[in-house]
């Protein structure tokens, strides 16, 4: 027989959780306060956008009561009106935000790899699979649309090793299509700020079962640089990466 759990033990867990999460919550605003204060000092034009958008879809809903003459469309749409307001200045916030992000990494060593790690949706990514001593790299992405390779580095060195990785992947994997590009501002290149559009565009060519099935395959081939030996994020210009490079050339 199962034993039943005392009033005050359920009472007081309930009571533990409740303050978790009032605590996380309490985080959370707290770190998108500090978010928007320093995209406020940042970006001159935040605010105005901000208020701008807010201010005309309150008085697009205004607008629309007193034309309907409806006291309780009135009423309503005034509530609606700023409600949405408020969730227009939070989307420009939150996209301005995103791209002074992607600008201030752009063109660093390892923000490719950063930026695929933070891709929304099912795509598998494994960072690395092949280097240079320069930190040229290769990271492979699985997806509906197949096997990916984004290089980040010189293209003249990251080539060669989109080549090498295509090449092996194919004996492995058959049929299934393999795309390639290079991260970069150069001709033919994927600017870091458009690499999660220009993957999503990609034709859907696999089911969720065969991505399983394909990365239980490539975790076979492994990676010719271990994961830890790239950055955790974009590394600014000028940083000290001796070790890290000896690092990759070891691998």
């Amino acid at each position: 027989m199962a034993k039943t759990r005392k009033p005050g033990v359920d009472k007081a867990a309930k009571a533990e959780a409740k303050a978790a999460r009032k605590a996380a919550s309490k985080e959370r605003r707290s770190q998108l306060w500090q978010a928007f204060q320093i995209q406020r000092k940042e970006d001159s034009r935040l605010l105005p956008y901000m208020i701008g958008a807010f201010v005309l879809i309150v008085a697009i809903a205004v607008l629309i009561g007193v034309l309907v003459g409806n006291t309780f469309t009135y009423v309503t749409l005034i509530p609606l009106g700023i409600v949405l307001g408020l969730l227009v200045a939070f989307i420009i916030f939150g996209r301005r935000a995103q791209k002074s992000v992607y600008r201030k990494a752009e063109g660093q060593t390892g923000a490719a790899a950063w930026a695929l790690d933070n891709l929304r949706g099912k795509w598998r990514v494994t960072p690395g699979v092949a280097a240079t001593g320069h930190f040229d790299a290769v990271h492979r992405v699985i997806g509906r649309p197949g096997v990916i390779f984004v290089g980040e580095g010189s293209a003249t060195r990251v080539k060669p090793l989109l080549a090498q990785e295509k090449k092996r992947t194919a004996r492995l994997i058959g049929d299934i299509p393999i795309y390639d590009f290079v991260v970069g501002n150069g001709e033919g290149e994927v600017p870091l700020s458009k690499l999660e559009r220009h993957l999503t565009k990609l034709p859907a060519n696999i089911t969720a079962k065969q991505m399983d099935s394909l990365e239980s395959r490539l975790a076979a081939l492994g990676t010719r640089m271990g994961p830890s030996a790239m950055p955790k994020g974009p590394l600014p210009p000028g940083a000290k990466m001796r070790g890290v490079q000896r690092t990759v050339r070891r691998k």
